[in-house]
């Protein structure tokens, strides 16, 4: 394994500068809101924070206090932080970020989780550090099963998972992978396949899943796009940073429905990095990666598993029990989808408090 800090040279920051102030903007309807997509001012806010607010090399800064290595695992460069606790017989954890995050939306639970945990924090293949996936296959259930070799490298036998999102997907797939090693597996931003019987569910449980089906109905068009022609949009990522930047918008705003949900240089970030990466292209190849990935398995995973569910999740216990042993399940009156970022102290409490219940 070699360290790795990252270095951004000031010529590549200067392009970007450049590229963001030469933005040709599009026409737009007016009236229309988040109806068709991110509207243009929504867009031009955050690009002059970009250009005139937000300092990239605070932030390279801050993800450099994290200690960072690279390692090739089959055939793929993987990066990862690896931030040990002062307790050394604290529990390994896992943490695995979605689409469009990267490995630096756990910055913010980085330092409380380490008072209780040793973190291992990867970059997914095709995201990142780890750069862009150099051959087609790096499904979920592929980067899972890098997850359980890099655990092996780094000498730990037995340990926890957790994640959102595509985070959701693979953390119960390493368990599956390697279930006399993983004790413990906690999930946020979790999809549950939803049927039609929803007889004895509350109000509320009725309500979430029904936003599954408002989003393949309003939202999912983002989907479908990189399920199917990732590499059709990845030069219009490539290319255009303020496209990129609407692109990954409306994904972090959940659509209009959680408008600065996200704090604008979090978001800043995750964008700056899959830019300077030249992978804004490349993440977005999980969802046709991953597409075999979202079938439900035979029977629900043996492995305990704590749920917490945040304003905007569509996740329903029923459903989720048809996949996973969920032995906690924590519902939350404030927070989203991108937990780490809107509800860092929410977060690393449930973390904290189900696996003091696995150990």
């Amino acid at each position: 394994m070699d360290e790795f800090v990252i270095d951004i040279s000031q010529d590549r920051l200067d392009d970007l500068r450049e590229r963001l102030e030469r933005t040709r903007w599009p026409d737009a309807l007016d009236g229309v809101g988040w109806s068709y997509g991110v509207p243009p001012e929504a867009v031009r806010e955050l690009a002059g924070h970009w250009l005139d607010g937000y300092s990239w090399r605070a932030h390279e800064a801050r993800l450099n206090a994290l200690p960072q290595y690279t390692t090739v695992i089959d055939g793929q460069r993987v990066h990862f932080a690896h931030v040990r606790s002062p307790r050394e017989d604290a529990l390994p954890l896992l943490l695995t970020h979605g689409w469009p995050s990267t490995f630096a939306d756990f910055s913010r639970v980085a330092g409380p989780l380490s008072r209780d945990f040793h973190l291992v924090i990867p970059s997914v293949p095709g995201f990142a550090f780890s750069g862009p996936a150099t051959e087609p296959g790096w499904g979920a259930r592929r980067v899972a099963a890098a997850w359980v070799e890099l655990m092996s490298r780094l000498g730990y036998a037995r340990y926890g998972t957790q994640g959102g999102d595509l985070g959701a997907l693979v953390s119960p797939a390493v368990a599956r992978l390697a279930p006399e090693r993983v004790v413990g597996v906690h999930l946020n931003a979790l999809t549950a396949f939803v049927t039609d019987d929803m007889s004895g569910l509350t109000d509320a449980e009725v309500e979430r899943a029904r936003g599954v089906e408002r989003w393949r109905r309003e939202f999912s068009g983002y989907a479908a796009v990189q399920g199917t022609r990732p590499q059709t949009l990845a030069y219009a990522l490539a290319d255009s940073p303020a496209g990129l930047l609407a692109w990954t918008l409306d994904a972090f705003a959940s659509w209009g429905q959680d408008v600065g949900g996200v704090p604008a240089d979090d978001l800043l970030t995750d964008v700056t990095i899959l830019w300077l990466t030249g992978t804004a292209g490349s993440s977005t190849r999980i969802y046709r990666e991953s597409a075999g990935d979202w079938e439900p398995p035979d029977a629900p995973g043996k492995t305990p598993t704590g749920v917490a569910v945040f304003p905007g999740d569509s996740t329903v216990r029923r459903y989720a029990e048809r996949v996973h042993n969920v032995v906690r399940w924590s519902e939350f009156a404030s927070g989203g989808h991108y937990a780490a970022l809107q509800a860092p102290d929410l977060l690393v409490s449930d973390v904290r408090e189900f696996f003091a219940s696995c150990s």
